[in-house]
């Protein structure tokens, strides 16, 4: 094919994807001026998802179906590309952080995200095993949902559908994208309600009278910054991507000769896990040659914002509403399972692990395990939106650590697995006995450290 045929065929998906991005911007700017005016973020409800719900409501399968279905589908392919944008700015702006010092913190978030995942299999096995298995007659491979859906979201149960169905389990993709949805909704409305509670509770360390806000001491430094700024931080953002994926396929080229189940996983591991290490290495590249205030907390954080908000819309909008009326009993009673044990890990097991901003850390965590890691952003957002803890450092270190495991990675395509060849008894036993031993190692942790909070 010729030049110019080439120019012919590209022309009308440039022209989609032109409309695809306008009319995405178009139904956030509304979403977030709806939730101006009505002051939806004092009940806890995110700006982004009530523009979300707007495009629901405009797709095609929607009561008006005013947006064409290629708009749709290019919205479909979004989200990844802007949690990797997410992520690739999480530590531009942030000094480099020292780990002797981060150990204790770093430590709690980890044994923390380790209960919530593996507590997960826990409560699915537990529902399976007692009222499923026995009113229902399902498969074991059920158990597995939980995790696969509100850890992994969407792109991991898609991901998991032919290896279920491979184990006996056709429905799994189907049931596990539609917990997919109910996790998204979820982690943001609960979320933020929990946020709303730990406001009038005096949880939030923005309630410290000692500790002055980032723009109290920033305010006077600040200066508007120009359109060179906002295209030197982009440029940075890209690089950071850019790391992220050259080690990307370093890591699958390294695995390749591996085969088997060690090759798959990196083959299918997502970029923007690695494209915090893009950032960190962008930062330290800025610190070592001095050139640390080219990377602009003000408009990294609007970078960020803005990739996560539009996340959220494309995503919401482009839920399939048709399968949540499929399978609803055992959707209801995983789904409900699953979101039970999440909140009682935060509520109650993090005040004991966590330091001083234990709920800013909690609430991300939340929103990461029952829906997205952007779901998790955006109620740090909610929480802590002058950025005075050290939730998103001690999160995307722990997400370094823990992301090739579990949420999609390791343990997500081995679990099914062993519920078939173990049996899913002997699965979950292991996996309660896990989660007690990572709980029981961070209280251990914890207690050479002063009291983080009064726990609720």
């Amino acid at each position: 094919m010729n030049p110019p045929e080439l120019w012919i065929e590209a022309l009308p998906k440039l022209g989609w994807l032109v409309l695809a991005i306008a009319a995405l911007s178009l139904t956030l700017a509304l979403g977030r001026r709806i939730g101006s005016a009505l002051k939806l973020r004092l009940w806890g409800i995110p700006e982004a998802l009530v523009a979300g719900l707007l495009g629901l409501l405009l797709a095609p399968g929607g009561p008006l179906p005013l947006l064409p279905v290629p708009v749709l589908e290019l919205w479909a392919d979004l989200p990844l590309v802007l949690l990797t944008l997410v992520f690739g700015s999480l530590m531009l702006s942030k000094p480099l952080p020292q780990l002797g010092s981060l150990w204790r913190p770093v430590s709690g978030q980890v044994s923390l995200a380790l209960v919530l995942a593996f507590g997960q299999y826990v409560v699915g096995g537990l529902a399976v095993l007692l009222v499923l298995q026995p009113l229902l007659g399902v498969s074991p491979v059920m158990a597995c949902l939980i995790e696969v859906a509100y850890e992994g979201g969407h792109g991991s149960a898609a991901a998991m559908g032919p290896s279920y169905a491979a184990l006996g389990f056709p429905g799994g993709q189907d049931l596990g994208l539609a917990m997919a949805t109910v996790g998204l909704l979820s982690s943001t409305l609960v979320g933020g309600l929990v946020v709303v509670l730990a406001r009038r509770q005096g949880w939030l360390l923005a309630t410290s009278p000692t500790k002055p806000t980032q723009g109290e001491g920033a305010s006077a430094a600040a200066s508007p910054a120009g359109p060179a700024a906002w295209a030197v931080n982009l440029a940075l953002v890209g690089v950071a991507v850019l790391v992220g994926e050259l080690l990307l396929l370093a890591l699958r080229a390294l695995t390749l000769p591996l085969g088997g189940g060690v090759a798959a996983v990196t083959q299918a591991l997502p970029v923007f896990p690695l494209a915090i290490l893009g950032s960190l290495f962008v930062r330290w590249v800025l610190e070592r040659s001095g050139r640390s205030q080219l990377a602009s907390a003000p408009i990294q954080s609007e970078l960020s914002t803005l990739a996560a908000d539009l996340l959220i819309t494309a995503a919401t909008a482009g839920l399939n509403l048709k399968l949540l009326q499929a399978d609803w009993l055992p959707l209801t009673v995983l789904a409900l399972g699953g979101l039970a044990w999440n909140l009682a890990v935060v509520l109650l097991l993090a005040p004991r692990v966590l330091p001083a901003d234990w709920f800013e850390r909690a609430v991300i965590e939340f929103g990461q395990a029952t829906g997205v890691a952007a779901s998790g952003l955006l109620l740090l957002r909610m929480a802590d939106p002058e950025d005075q803890s050290d939730a998103l450092s001690a999160f995307s270190i722990k997400q370094l650590l823990l992301q090739p495991f579990l949420a999609g990675g390791v343990i997500t395509v081995v679990a099914p697995l062993a519920v078939v060849g173990w049996g899913l008894p002997v699965w979950t036993g292991f996996c309660f006995g896990l989660v007690l031993l990572a709980g029981g190692a961070g209280l251990w942790l914890a207690r050479s450290q002063p009291a983080a909070a009064p726990a609720p």
